[in-house]
């Protein structure tokens, strides 16, 4: 799938109702010990059974990425046993996630460093300066 098509796809599934099912069904799963699994959550939102795991249940992680960027807190766990998703039953399962989140976050930004060449420090330091003129990271000379 291209570009195009993905966010055609993404625009056809974030849709109000689907917000909606998928609030509602994450207010049943309050705490971490409570997530529900992907495919499962992906039947209640779009009342269909899945037939690829990861393929199908990609418009419901996009689903996810996008409220979460609206800041809708949509926890996440994985675990040998699956893990899924759930709203966070006390402020530190929010605080847990969000550290966790942060170290996935500064583990692939100080892989990119280390590939530069540069320390963390100073690549962040780029990043920074990238991102106040507005530069995308598209034209990124080591790339």
């Amino acid at each position: 799938m291209n570009e195009t098509e993905r966010k055609k796809e993404c625009r056809t599934i974030d849709t109000p109702k689907n917000r909606s099912r998928l609030l509602a069904e994450l207010t049943s799963h309050i705490g971490g010990h409570n997530a529900i699994g992907m495919a499962e959550l992906y039947e209640t939102v779009f009342e269909r059974t899945w037939t690829h795991r990861i393929n199908d249940t990609r418009i419901l992680r996009h689903l996810i990425t996008d409220m979460r960027r609206d800041g809708v807190p949509i926890c996440s766990a994985s675990s040998q046993d699956g893990g899924g998703y759930y709203i966070a039953a006390a402020g530190s399962e929010l605080t847990n996630y969000l550290r966790r989140d942060k170290r996935r976050a500064l583990g692939i930004l100080a892989r990119g460093a280390r590939i530069k060449k540069i320390s963390l420090p100073n690549y962040l330091g780029q990043i920074k300066l990238e991102m106040e003129v507005g530069d995308d990271g598209g034209s990124d000379e080591a790339a």
